[in-house]
Parts: structure tokens; C-alpha cells; sequence
């Protein structure tokens, strides 16, 4: 019941202003592997201290949670935001900050687009096929590898789990996606992420360079079920506002 009056909840907000407003993260991955590859994946930082993750889909633009940037119920100002790009390590990365004024939420999904400078990495292509049950997806992220306080335990190397979806009315995924909802349902395979991935990318597993970005990591019970947004859905407003 209490998972059910979440999704209700977060369907209101969805309606009501465009994006989710949380004061707290989502989700990192607990128990899976150190990834070693990710060139796309972006961890992102409030006043220097790690807080979601995100993707690369273009040179210019960073794909997260909505509900990463706000405090309150408050938008967190650009100035406080900046992100780590570039390695695997984050305390090895380059660091990016947001243009002021360039951030877009989605209307129907926990998903906001973030314009930076130029990055020189690689992108994510995006899926234009919905995914389906039985799918096996890889999840990444530099979040919580522990339970209980998860800020305490933040990865501060890339690390992946494996999932696999399942059908949206499967009963362990009650509370977690909605009918004709934008999210869609996974179990654990191999770890499960947790607090301080949301926004993080969920990929298709292929060859290195050849994976497509499938969703947006932003909710699990950090035991055998994540969420994520899915991409196809919210791929025409991708595109328009990254060409912008």
C-alpha cells in the first residue's frame, strides 16, 4: 500500500509541475561489480559533495532525476551543481558545471537534461525501441554500497549491476510502475542500485561502444527491484530540447 500512495504521489507531481521534487536520492549499487567501462557516465555533485548520477547523450548535454535538483521542494541552484566527467574514478575526473538557465524537465517522467560546456566524451546513443520482459539491462552508478546510511558509503568508483525487466504488472513491481506509466520494471540479477545512482544510465548489455541508453535509474527497494524511466518514450523531447 505505502509503494502504491508513492506512485500516486509522484504521478500528481508529474502532472502538476513537469518533474519530481524530492529531497533526497533515489539510488548506488549494492553488491554487483566495479565497472570498467562507462565513458558516458556522469556523477554529479551538490556544493562538492556526491549526490546522483547521470549520462552523457551529447556532447553538450547531461541526462539525470529530475528530483536530483531539488532540496525541499526547492530547485537547487545551478551554482551549487557541478559534475564529474571523463573517468571511471571520479576523484579523477574533470570537472563540468551546468549553464546557467539550461535545464529541462520532463512533463511524464522523472528525467531533467542539463546543458554543459562542451564535453570531450563519449556519448550514449539513445534507444528508440521500448524494452521488453526478459530483457537483460546493466545498470551503472557511483551510489551507496551499503544500507542503512548511504551517504557513508558512496562508491567512489563506477560500479554496475545487472537486472533483467519484467512486466509492469508483476506484484513485486506494485508501487514502482503504474499502467501506461513511463517507467518500467526490473529485478536483480547481480546487485541492486541504490542511493546516490538515480539518474543513473540503465544500458543495454553489447560489445563495448555499442550499447544504447534504455533508462533513467530512480527508485529500487534495495533488495530485488528497481525502476527506471524509459527513453523511447521521452525521445522526442530528448531530441527537441538538445538541439537547442
Amino acid at each position: 500500500m505505502v509503494r502504491r500512495v508513492r506512485v500516486l504521489l509522484l504521478t500528481a507531481l508529474l502532472l502538476v509541475t513537469g518533474v519530481v521534487m524530492a529531497s533526497t536520492p533515489a539510488s548506488a549499487v549494492i553488491g554487483g561489480s566495479q565497472s570498467t567501462y562507462g565513458p558516458w557516465a556522469v556523477r554529479m555533485l551538490v556544493d562538492g559533495k556526491p549526490e546522483c548520477t547521470g549520462t552523457a547523450v551529447t556532447r553538450e548535454w547531461i541526462l539525470s532525476a529530475s528530483h536530483c535538483f531539488f532540496e525541499q521542494a526547492q530547485p537547487i541552484a545551478d551554482k551549487r551543481i557541478s559534475f564529474r566527467i571523463g573517468n571511471l574514478d571520479m576523484r579523477k575526473g574533470t570537472t563540468v558545471r551546468p549553464v546557467p538557465g539550461r535545464r529541462a524537465g520532463s512533463a511524464h517522467a522523472d528525467m531533467m537534461l542539463i546543458k554543459v560546456p562542451p564535453m570531450n566524451i563519449r556519448t550514449a546513443p539513445l534507444a528508440t525501441a521500448p524494452v521488453h520482459p526478459g530483457q537483460a539491462v546493466r545498470q551503472y552508478g557511483w551510489g551507496a554500497t551499503c544500507t542503512g546510511d548511504e551517504n557513508t558509503c558512496q562508491s567512489p568508483v563506477l560500479k554496475q549491476s545487472d537486472l533483467r525487466v519484467v512486466r509492469p504488472d508483476d506484484p513485486r513491481c506494485e508501487g514502482y510502475t503504474a499502467p501506461g506509466g513511463s517507467d518500467f520494471c526490473m529485478e536483480k540479477v547481480s546487485g541492486i542500485p541504490a542511493g546516490g545512482d538515480s539518474g543513473g544510465p540503465v544500458m543495454s548489455i553489447a560489445p563495448q561502444g555499442t550499447e544504447t541508453l534504455l533508462g533513467v535509474f530512480d527508485g529500487s527497494d534495495r533488495e530485488h527491484i528497481a525502476q527506471a524511466g524509459e527513453v523511447s518514450q521521452q525521445l522526442a523531447w530528448i531530441r527537441s530540447v538538445t538541439r537547442q
